[in-house]
């Protein structure tokens, strides 16, 4: 467990913040081609629309012959206008959320070592469950009893025993549980940079195509395409954070409990966290789906189709995972308490 435990998940998401930075040099090589493209779709733009209006016996607009020219400039400072525009726009989203999330992870943090603190207190109280957290206080009424109760000594060395590898268990899946939620972020925060990327350095071809009739909309589908999938971290952030609010919410009852009673049994707490766990770790697959609420991209339908697919696969994968593990869990546990 302590190799699971070391993995840092916040320096891999670090460590994909920086490729999209260290990819966005290549929408310059694209840029060339683009031009290219671009150049020859704005002459058949402007020709035809020219032609038509003399063949009419009509006045020449000027002003929609400038589209053309625009898209050239937005191609040619590609990272510039158009990749600087909408991250520096979007920017804030992403702070924002994960401020929100920053407050709400420290806030459980400290709640759980109240919690912990309050609940190793009120064992240390009772004489009969001392020995069970405290080895100086399992020493010493070992050292009280006599020769003749051995088999007493023999009962508190088990339950001692039962107890630590009932807590170990418990650890264990917690851990595991926690683990598999943050790979489920990883995941949709590595596919998230892989679109975004692609997008990027594909960007400019779009923008060129955009010039040709009949591929108007490539502009506008590649923009809503983008932002949608921006917004996949901060909807991410905020689902983290409506989970933490809820463990926080969930802390403080305990606390509450174990104030006002001490011999509160707060199993059924820790059996509520699991089930939120693992609601978590299948609920984060939906986000690409919440995404496509907040900005729908034109024609991106069986795309975000097949995205949702595979990663609710994933999330039914790993909920599967959680409940065998839960189960057995539960079961070992439910024979070590009898």
């Amino acid at each position: 467990m302590p190799m699971l435990c070391a993995i840092d998940f916040s320096n891999l998401h670090t460590i994909l913040h920086s490729l999209y930075d260290e990819m966005m040099p290549l929408c310059s090589d694209m840029a060339g081609v683009a031009q290219g493209i671009a150049g020859l779709g704005a002459l058949f733009y402007v020709a035809y629309r020219i032609w038509r209006a003399l063949a009419a016996a009509e006045p020449v607009d000027v002003f929609p012959l400038l589209r053309p020219f625009a898209i050239g400039l937005c191609i040619m400072f590609f990272p510039t206008i158009v990749l600087g525009t909408i991250n520096s726009v979007m920017s804030p989203i992403v702070q924002g959320t994960a401020s929100m999330l920053e407050g709400q992870t420290l806030d459980m943090q400290k709640y759980r070592e109240e919690k912990d603190r309050l609940e190793y207190e009120a064992m240390m109280r009772d004489p009969s469950t001392a020995y069970l957290v405290d080895d100086a206080e399992f020493d010493r009424q070992i050292d009280e009893l006599g020769v003749t109760e051995v088999g007493t000594a023999a009962g508190m060395y088990i339950e001692r025993g039962m107890y630590k590898v009932k807590k170990a268990i418990q650890n264990f899946f917690r851990e595991l549980l926690e683990i598999l939620f943050q790979a489920a972020s990883l995941t949709i925060d590595t596919l998230r940079t892989f679109f975004l990327i692609v997008l990027a350095i594909l960007g400019p071809i779009a923008f060129a195509l955009s010039v040709w009739d009949g591929f108007q909309s490539t502009l506008t589908t590649w923009i809503q395409r983008y932002i949608q999938t921006y917004l996949w971290l901060p909807v991410a952030d905020l689902f983290s954070t409506i989970l933490a609010k809820i463990q926080v919410l969930m802390l403080q009852n305990d606390i509450s409990e174990l104030t006002n009673n001490p011999n509160a049994n707060l199993d059924s707490s820790n059996t509520c966290y699991v089930i939120f766990m693992i609601i978590g770790i299948i609920g984060y697959f939906t986000i690409p789906t919440v995404s496509g609420w907040i900005i729908q991209a034109g024609g991106a339908g069986n795309y975000n189709r097949a995205v949702n697919n595979t990663t609710m696969q994933a999330g039914s994968m790993a909920g599967s995972v959680g409940g065998a593990v839960a189960g057995n869990a539960a079961g070992r546990i439910g024979k070590l308490l009898k």
